[in-house]
């Protein structure tokens, strides 16, 4: 049984879609389930001004990554890295023992992004370290 918040971030997404000129872009999946999650940055001031996601999967997936996003839009590159699956699933009310993979994927998918924009853009990084 899903949450009235899951049901919500799953029947109305927010944060879809893509960003063409990303600052960074992070891709988790998992094989044995199927879903796969691709999130896209953009930062400014070392804050994520913008985020997209194209989720494949379920429906705790697409919630899952839906509130990722919510939960970090707006925040610092640091705070965003500190964004835990615990943290995403308690957002959306909880989860079912055998979907809490998806809020791995989620959080997982964020910090690749972030880790791909520092990669690309290592003098930015270190500044605001």
């Amino acid at each position: 049984m899903y949450s009235e918040e899951v049901m919500d971030h799953f029947s109305n997404p927010r944060n879809v879609g893509t960003i063409p000129d990303a600052d960074g872009v992070g891709t988790e999946g998992n094989p044995v389930c199927g879903d796969l999650m691709k999130i896209f940055i953009k930062v400014k001031d070392n804050r994520i001004e913008d985020i997209k996601f194209q989720t494949f999967g379920c429906g705790a997936a697409i919630a899952t990554s839906s509130m990722a996003t919510e939960l970090v839009k707006g925040k610092t590159l640091d705070e965003a890295m500190e964004l835990s699956n615990q943290a995403v699933a308690k957002a959306l009310g909880g989860l079912p023992g055998n979907k809490m993979h998806c809020s791995n994927l989620a959080a997982d998918a964020i910090h690749a992004a972030i880790e791909d924009y520092r990669a690309k853009h290592p003098v930015a990084s270190a500044a605001s370290s």
